[in-house]
């Protein structure tokens, strides 16, 4: 299960690293925020613990873009302890606040109880901007209305919004949607692609499926 440390701390990433990685987690270590973005960009995490005292941007901004556009569950790690950081960290959809020093016993309770809680939110739905999706019941609510469309592109549209944010390989998607090869796989992939792209504007979706020349697609929340 991967997890995301970010802290500018290398002594602190090394201690909190080896304890995630021995309870059997896969760590990604990021010394800024810039560097956690780059992360984020490429691979899919389960959970981010993030240092809220970090040069450039802090933990509460980063946090912030975490929770928002990527809705991944975060931890908090600070030196302070007064109620007001703890008030604007929550406020912004942190899942949990730990302050230094801490007992790594204590770090590894707080990331499997929450680990619990969010899979089983997610397993079923996937909510993405005004888009929810129910992978069980293939039931698509775009703000208050619900859709019924093909079920490739119900499919496709389940796929991206699990992997909202991150850049994904037509080819990826191709082999997951239809696991066989297609006569024209490129040809038939972008026209399911124009299709739902379609069915979002006209449904008013806050989402947008953004081309990766040369790649693939991304799924974002419109800004």
């Amino acid at each position: 299960m991967p997890l995301l440390i970010v802290d500018d701390d290398e002594a602190i990433l090394q201690l909190v690293s080896i304890h995630l990685e021995q309870a059997g987690y896969n760590v990604k270590k990021a010394s800024n925020a810039e560097a956690a973005l780059a992360f984020l960009q490429q691979h899919p995490f389960d959970l981010a613990i993030i240092d809220v005292m970090m040069p450039g941007m802090n933990g509460f901004q980063l946090a912030n873009i975490v929770t928002k556009q990527y809705e991944i569950p975060v931890i908090l790690l600070t030196a302070k302890g007064q109620i007001e950081d703890k008030e604007r960290g929550f406020g912004q959809g942190i899942d949990d606040y730990i302050v230094k020093p801490f007992e790594t016993k204590e770090l590894l309770f707080r990331v499997n109880a929450i680990l619990r809680r969010y899979r089983k939110i997610h397993q079923a739905q996937s909510v993405v901007g005004n888009v929810k999706m129910d992978k069980d019941t293939w039931e698509l609510s775009i703000g208050e209305k619900q859709f019924i469309w093909p079920m490739k592109e119900l499919e496709i549209l389940l796929y991206l919004l699990q992997r909202t944010g991150r850049n994904v390989s037509r080819w990826d998607l191709i082999d997951e949607i239809w696991g066989e090869t297609l006569e024209q796989p490129e040809f038939t992939l972008n026209t399911h692609i124009n299709r739902i792209r379609e069915r979002l504007k006209r449904a008013e979706a806050t989402i947008e499926i953004v081309t990766i020349r040369g790649f693939g697609y991304r799924l974002e929340v419109k800004r």
